[in-house]
């Protein structure tokens, strides 16, 4: 009985050696791909989740010139003002409305350019097109708001075009006018990323098996059908995997653009909450309030999140998790 015990435990030993072993060597073999994953690790420890401590802040009364564990606790007093905020529904209507738009609109143009420009059979016409569509991408915001503030100038090419074509009798300065700023915003966004954004989708159609295409043709299906019953099908998971990721951003309404196209003028229609938060935050010096307003945002986006993947994955059967 001993000697089956003794037996056994060696047996056992032998075994997780060999399993740490095999783990060792198998690490040597991709010390490339490790040395490519941990870098992005360390990163994201170091930028994402370290200074997630200075999310205390956002119940505290933090000053500047005292350390943050010094600072008094005021529980959720930021969060209760910035309910009461005379800016709170403008903030939160701009926001949700231009990322509402942005969603409906901008998110099923990329699959629709995609699925377009599959069908193109002309390889030099395709990668041009392909190439100038997704060129915006690569300009910041500060190069592209600086040409359409100059377009949507009462002299730019847009008020010319309008009159020339008998659509205005006289220039507008559209940045100037509140009730175009949301139209502008999703037009302007949908023009810098609509190429990018149709790379992914585009990426997924090339995986899709030739013989299914192949197939539908010697049953007589024609390029419409063959879109509708085989490539949209085949990237459907990767739809729901961005639509998700696309709810989960919907409060971020990209500062950048927001912040090159405002102005005084239409404050009233582009005060979102990225900027009320810099605003306050930053040229206010109200550290606490704006880290309180930056943290109901991402708790609203994790929970947009969630019911996101939740309702992809009971309707499509896809989701992240």
């Amino acid at each position: 009985m001993v000697k089956e015990t003794t037996l056994k435990n060696c047996t056992s030993k032998l075994r997780k050696k060999k399993k740490i072993n095999k783990f060792w060597q198998k690490l040597k073999r991709q010390k490339e791909l490790q040395i490519m994953a941990w870098a992005g690790i360390i990163w994201m420890i170091i930028f994402n989740y370290i200074p997630m401590y200075g999310i205390i802040i956002a119940f505290k009364d933090y000053s500047i010139i005292k350390p943050i564990s010094e600072a008094p606790w005021v529980g959720l007093e930021h969060f209760v003002e910035f309910f009461k905020d005379e800016n709170f529904y403008m903030v939160i209507r701009n926001t949700l409305g231009i990322s509402l738009l942005k969603l409906i609109i901008g998110f099923p143009l990329p699959i629709i350019f995609a699925i377009l420009l599959n069908e193109i059979r002309h390889i030099g016409f395709k990668r041009t097109v392909q190439t100038i569509s997704y060129l915006p991408h690569f300009l910041s915001w500060v190069v592209l708001g600086g040409i359409m503030i100059n377009w949507l100038s009462e002299t730019g090419i847009i008020n010319e075009l309008l009159i020339k074509f008998g659509v205005l009798d006289k220039p507008i300065t559209f940045l100037s006018e509140p009730k175009y700023f949301w139209g502008i915003a999703v037009i302007s966004d949908i023009w810098k990323e609509l190429g990018w954004s149709a790379i992914i989708y585009l990426a997924a159609i090339s995986g899709i098996d030739p013989e299914l295409y192949e197939a539908a043709t010697m049953d007589g299906a024609g390029r419409l059908a063959k879109i509708k019953y085989i490539t949209i099908p085949c990237i459907q998971g990767t739809i729901a995997v961005l639509f998700i990721l696309a709810v989960g951003n919907l409060l971020n309404t990209n500062f950048d653009q927001i912040f090159v196209l405002r102005n005084s003028l239409n404050q009233s229609m582009s005060e979102v909450i990225d900027i009320y938060v810099y605003r306050i935050g930053i040229q206010s010096a109200r550290f606490s309030y704006a880290t309180a307003v930056g943290l109901f945002k991402s708790v609203i986006a994790l929970i947009l999140l969630i019911i996101a993947n939740f309702v992809t994955k009971k309707l499509k059967g896809n989701s992240l998790f």
